[in-house]
């Protein structure tokens, strides 16, 4: 899961659990919903920049070494 899908969960997650009033889809609260939305992202979100970030961040580009040819 990458950061904008984490972000996407943690958004979704709050229309569904602050915007839609104790409503129920055959016999689910998506309130309820909405909150393990939220946590699933923020976990995931945590996991991407914790795990993740660190191997991304080390591949650097090494510039070439001077060479110098003598005939």
């Amino acid at each position: 899961m990458g950061t904008g899908a984490g972000l996407f969960l943690i958004a979704l997650g709050a229309v569904l659990a602050f915007a839609i009033n104790e409503t129920t889809v055959a016999g689910i609260s998506l309130p309820v919903v909405g909150w393990i939305f939220m946590i699933v992202g923020v976990i995931g979100l945590v996991m991407d920049l914790v795990l993740f970030a660190p191997r991304r961040r080390r591949a650097t580009a090494v510039p070439p070494r001077d060479r110098v040819d003598y005939y």
